[in-house]
């Protein structure tokens, strides 16, 4: 324990004497990083990401217990480099560039220390050991701020593609469409099931048309999927009509003794139209030339 603060301090005090030579030199490690080829910083950032770190290791260096991982001083060290990360990769910049300049940094303050003849080789172990245990949980910290930004990504790939794979428009006043194209499991008839009763709310709907042209295959399970939309549909009041059924779809669902009563029906999605507008009693008719 004594070693190790001795070599803390010993640390601490070639930081005050070489601060400058330190920080000139996490600039120039920044500037290849970081604006070499990506450009992703400018140089006046590079800089004052450089001068903010040699402030937040010298804090911690100076700080009552430096080996301590759980200090305010190392927790804002590991803010550092989390934010850091997430700015980069935002910008565009990958994990392992990060990652590399965090390592790069280790190298650099080890290299200033050992240019300092004060330090015995005991004393340099402690304080090697010192940067591999510390920069080790940084480097942690940066993996923890990519995966938080994946999957922040995902999270939001994954609410626009629910937003593109239910189309619901709305054609009429009162009147919806759902197109449904491919496959209806369990998980995809809960998102566009909630969706559109949504929708319905929302729009106060009267009237739902949904459209089977792009299902080219339906079995037990998804053809009750198809049941579970239409009757929620129609407990939210509004009348629901499927259209574009294929005869392969007609002939499966007729073997598979699925209970089509109460379901309105129509060949295409003009005629679930034309049904829609009839049952709110609007007429529409081509105009004259």
């Amino acid at each position: 324990m004594v070693q190790k603060k001795e070599a803390s301090e010993k640390l601490a005090a070639l930081f005050g004497l070489k601060i400058g030579d330190i920080s000139a030199q996490l600039e120039e490690t920044g500037r290849e990083f970081f604006c070499a080829d990506n450009k992703l910083m400018d140089e006046d950032e590079v800089a004052d990401v450089s001068s903010e770190f040699v402030s937040l290791i010298t804090g911690l260096l100076g700080s009552k217990d430096p080996h301590k991982r759980t200090s305010p001083q190392f927790h804002a060290l590991e803010t550092f480099f989390s934010e850091l990360a997430q700015r980069m990769l935002m910008r565009g910049g990958h994990v392992e560039d990060v990652v590399r300049y965090a390592q790069r940094l280790q190298y650099n303050l080890i290299s200033a220390l050992e240019r300092d003849s004060g330090i015995t080789f005991t004393q340099s172990r402690s304080v090697l050991l010192f940067f591999a245990q510390h920069f080790d949980e940084l480097i942690m910290a940066i993996f923890r701020a990519y995966l938080s930004e994946r999957e922040n990504t995902l999270k939001a790939q994954e609410a626009e593609l629910r937003e593109t794979s239910t189309p619901i428009a709305e054609i009429w006043d009162g009147v919806l469409t759902l197109p449904i194209i491919g496959t209806l499991d369990s998980s995809r008839t809960m998102l566009v099931m909630e969706a559109l009763l949504n929708r319905i709310a929302k729009d106060h709907a009267r009237a739902v048309v949904m459209d089977l042209t792009g299902v080219k295959n339906i079995d037990s399970q998804v053809s009750h999927h198809l049941i579970q939309m239409v009757r929620a549909v129609q407990l939210m009041g509004s009348d629901a009509i499927i259209t574009g059924i294929h005869p392969e779809i007609a002939r499966a669902l007729v073997s598979l003794n699925i209970d089509l009563n109460g379901v309105t029906t129509r060949a295409s999605l003009s005629d679930g139209l034309k049904e829609a507008f009839l049952r709110m009693g609007i007429q529409v008719s081509q105009k004259a030339n």
